[in-house]
């Protein structure tokens, strides 16, 4: 199979919906109520609506929308993604500096919601209508079911205000002079309910994808003749079943990063965790719209590029796509 060709396409396609979004958020982003002419001037007082039309006139919001558009577009495409209009920073510095605190939170609850989520629907397909699979049905009605933002706050009071085993917010204990090994564990302590918060929405829906999967895959016939040779229960399910079984958990996994890095905006909000999700909330609030685009802008890049990394997982899982056949 020619992979060059096909990740041309998927890299031309890639970048022409990542343009449209810049389109899209662009125009809802100006058509939002708000003037950020007044998020520039502050709290100074005695604001006139000459100075207004002034820091509108500097920062080019008096011209037509297309006009607008055609300068964000001209700096974005030399790497400039502005200037906060709260901050007084780089939206660049802004979003590197709370990137990795997101991207942390997101690839440990991912890494925790796929391993716990398929092993619990291996479980659960060895004897259907048994207790574990009954059990597993209900955890994963109940955890996708709840909010994130509710399951958050219910583990926060549970296990941080009720228990004290976890802090309440942040990404460490500034208190500490703490670095090194030290340092990681303390992060870890401070990582451990957001991530648990986050993971448990897909958990729930990874459980029951895999329990679906490995059923349809049980009743092959390839199986069969494996439990016909002798191999053990465990041999039977995790060494040729779970390989098949576990493509279309990695598929939902890839398409699922766009949600799962919208529930990181709210868990960061409820734990305070200093993210990109933090950064948004507090630049929606304050109308800081170059920030908001920036992060918008960052977002999409990440979801697009999990696509991507999803279609390479997807051959790496599965041989017969690295081979240029389909799978039966």
């Amino acid at each position: 199979m020619q992979l060059a060709p096909i990740l041309g396409r998927r890299l031309l396609g890639a970048a022409a919906l990542i343009l449209a979004v810049l389109v899209l958020n662009f125009v809802l982003i100006r058509l939002a109520p708000g003037d950020p002419a007044l998020t520039i001037a502050g709290g100074m007082g005695g604001i006139t609506e000459e100075i207004l039309r002034d820091i509108r006139q500097a920062y080019g919001l008096d011209r037509p929308l297309h006009h607008q558009f055609a300068l964000y577009l001209e700096r974005m495409l030399s790497g400039d993604l502005g200037h906060s209009l709260f901050f007084n920073a780089p939206v660049i510095d802004l979003i590197l500096d709370r990137l990795g605190p997101t991207v942390l939170l997101i690839m440990t609850a991912m890494a925790i919601a796929l391993t716990l989520g398929t092993y619990l629907g291996v479980l659960a397909s060895r004897k259907p209508g048994g207790f574990v699979t009954n059990l597993v049905t209900v955890l994963s009605l109940v955890g996708y079911s709840a909010p994130v933002f509710w399951t958050g706050i219910v583990l926060l009071l549970l296990f941080s205000a009720t228990i004290p085993l976890f802090p309440l917010s942040g990404m460490y204990d500034v208190r500490a002079d703490s670095a090194g090994l030290l340092l990681a564990l303390d992060i870890a302590h401070h990582l451990a309910l957001p991530a648990i918060t986050l993971a448990i929405v897909f958990l729930a829906q990874y459980s029951r994808i895999s329990r679906a999967s490995m059923l349809d895959v049980l009743g092959a016939e390839y199986i069969r003749t494996a439990r016909a040779k002798g191999l053990s229960d465990r041999a039977v399910l995790f060494r040729h079943a779970l390989p098949n079984a576990i493509l279309p958990v990695v598929t939902v996994a890839g398409l699922q990063f766009g949600n799962m890095l919208s529930g990181a905006v709210l868990v960061e909000v409820v734990f305070n965790w200093p993210g990109l999700g933090q950064l948004a909330f507090e630049s929606i609030l304050r109308r800081d719209h170059p920030t908001v685009l920036g992060i918008l802008f960052f977002a999409t890049v990440m979801v697009v590029a999990a696509d991507l990394l999803t279609d390479i997982a997807y051959g790496i899982v599965d041989p017969r796509i690295r081979a240029g056949t389909s799978p039966p």
